[in-house]
């Protein structure tokens, strides 16, 4: 089916040449060298964080391609899942889902280095020996509401 696509698409693509060629791909060896240094959650944060500063603008055209090509000739209204149009309004959402993604592991990332959760005491282990299958109690909310 491509090839016959392509074929019946000649004088099209004759009318609106586009480029041969795939976009530069970037060079990622300062941002694989930087990694490979990193120690600590901040600097691999702050390694990723460019990398997704960098790739945004791409993958927000990307995206916006998409989405524009979903809306050819209105496709997209009320367009059925597994549908041309659906299918590449997914596409579109996940080009930038993949960015919050990446962000929300940093994020987690960085939580675990600096907010963990606290350790359990002894006394709080001995206290909760009796009870450790009991939900804790609610907390306490005042008079209730008026109306």
């Amino acid at each position: 089916m491509k090839r016959w696509a392509q074929r019946d698409a000649q004088p099209f693509r004759a009318a609106y040449p586009l480029p041969d060629q795939p976009w530069p791909a970037p060079d990622l060896t300062p941002y694989l060298d930087a990694l490979a240094a990193a120690r600590t959650p901040a600097e691999i944060d702050a390694v990723t964080d460019h990398v997704l500063d960098a790739a945004e603008p791409a993958l927000r055209v990307l995206s916006d391609y998409l989405v524009a090509a979903a809306r050819w000739k209105q496709e997209n209204r009320d367009a059925a899942k597994g549908s041309p149009s659906h299918l590449l309004m997914t596409a579109a959402s996940r080009a930038l889902s993949a960015l919050a993604l990446a962000d929300e592991a940093g994020l987690n990332r960085l939580r675990a280095a600096y907010d963990p959760a606290p350790a359990p005491t002894a006394s709080a282990d001995a206290s909760r020996g009796a009870t450790a299958s009991l939900p804790p109690a609610p907390p306490s909310t005042g008079p209730g509401p008026r109306r």
